[in-house]
């Protein structure tokens, strides 16, 4: 047991790290403090509305679909550690001036969606980047680890930032966790100014070009890396709009406040923490099978949790849930990054970024259509069945082109172009 405990923590053992990840799992917590007193904000202002809410995820996420593939060519080409710093202060004060609003009782529906449009901005080129820098902090050899392991903090923050919230909102109103969250940026800044550079695993001179045509090549041309990239697509857009769904399942089906509001989430994340600290074990990248298999268990309990006839039984399946989503989300990261040339990680975590986040704002727009129209339940639904449909397509697919094209999975290919002097970052 104890072997286990070591070989699930390995990463930890790094300094860098660990600084890390303490300061991502303060800024993680105030993130998801955010998220739910934004979308108890938003139905607070708008009556209850699905559409608006939805128009809030749109927002926040349509910068991913315009941006976040230029973000990947500056995450190969300029020091990871220097944008990440900036693109956290910035995030930081774009929540300290919604909080000043809500606290000065001037905030209006459009303030929040500026705000979510520009947070969105400055996550289009924090999430790639965050995604290449894990295998600077540890190693090739312990990526899969450290990204499970990044995925165990982000949702630990999920179980204890949104059941927090509830409490806070209830106790000292919208205001205070917002505050919190503007200061809680300012712990990711800090651990990334206490790392030494010489300690990074930093592979050579950066590239001088580092073009978006690049990667998406090397992309189409690994059938490996192009079908669980689609599933992350389809999942992402219809599957992950947990923001969006569960605040009016919550609501307006099961009639409940703030404080269990924050509890349904907490279900969630806590099925994700469990699914996370599961894959920290993962050596190796995982086979297409498992990433098929991951996605369908994912549709089918999420279509479950939709169907769900109690607030008790939705806690249940939306655990269950959580499971599904992290097993999978990770499983495919792994299978993705670890199939990728180190050159064009920035790029191509870039284009998982875009697939998976990136389409959110047309899936918050169906989903929040429909669950105004056929209520709140049929947001679920519609998000797992097409993600078990999507995952039989793909099975379906490999099953395929397997028995027409036998043979041994491709090696990342070594980058075609040869990399130029390495360039300052000027930030």
């Amino acid at each position: 047991m104890k072997r286990t405990l070591a070989s699930s923590l390995q990463s930890l053992k790094i300094r860098t790290f660990r600084l890390f990840a303490a300061g991502q799992l303060i800024s993680v917590a105030g993130t998801w403090m955010m998220i739910v007193a934004q979308d108890w904000l938003v139905l607070s202002l708008t009556g209850d509305s699905g559409t608006a809410l939805g128009v809030v995820t749109a927002l926040q996420f349509t910068p991913l679909l315009l941006f976040t593939l230029h973000a990947g060519g500056f995450a190969d080409r300029y020091d990871k550690r220097r944008l990440l710093m900036a693109v956290n202060l910035a995030s930081g004060h774009l929540a300290l001036l919604l909080a000043l609003l809500v606290l000065t009782e001037r905030i209006e529906l459009w303030h929040v969606y500026l705000f979510a449009l520009g947070l969105g901005t400055v996550n289009a080129f924090e999430v790639p980047t965050r995604m290449a820098f894990v295998s600077e902090l540890v190693g090739a050899e312990l990526l899969p680890n450290a990204s499970a392991l990044s995925a165990a903090y982000f949702n630990a923050a999920r179980v204890v930032g949104p059941a927090l919230a509830g409490l806070l909102i209830n106790w000292s109103g919208i205001a205070a966790v917002m505050l919190l969250n503007a200061a809680s940026y300012l712990a990711t800044v800090a651990g990334l100014r206490m790392m030494r550079p010489a300690e990074l695993h930093r592979s050579g001179p950066r590239p001088g070009h580092a073009r978006v045509k690049d990667g998406i090549r090397h992309l189409t041309s690994r059938r490996d890396l192009v079908l669980p990239m689609v599933l992350v697509a389809v999942i992402g857009m219809l599957g992950f709009n947990f923001q969006l769904t569960l605040p009016l399942l919550a609501k307006t089906v099961f009639h409940a406040d703030a404080a269990a509001f924050g509890l349904l989430t907490t279900a969630l994340a806590a099925g994700s923490l469990a699914a996370a600290f599961a894959t920290t074990l993962r050596r190796g990248r995982p086979p297409l099978g498992l990433v098929i298999g991951a996605a369908l268990a994912f549709g089918i309990l999420q279509t479950l949790a939709g169907l769900a006839p109690t607030y008790a039984a939705a806690a249940v399946l939306l655990f269950c849930t959580g499971c599904g989503s992290i097993y999978f989300a990770q499983a495919a990261n792994h299978r993705i990054q670890l199939g990728t040339a180190p050159a064009y990680r920035g790029r191509i975590m870039a284009l998982y970024t875009l697939v998976f986040q990136g389409t959110t704002p047309l899936g918050a727009l169906i989903i929040g259509v429909f669950s105004e129209k056929l209520g709140a339940r049929s947001g679920l639904i519609l998000g797992g069945a097409a993600s078990a449909l999507a995952a039989l397509a793909i099975l379906a697919l490999h099953l395929r082109t397997t028995k027409t094209r036998p043979g041994p999975e491709p090696a990342p290919p070594h980058p075609p172009d040869r990399p130029a002097p390495q360039v300052k970052s000027p930030l």
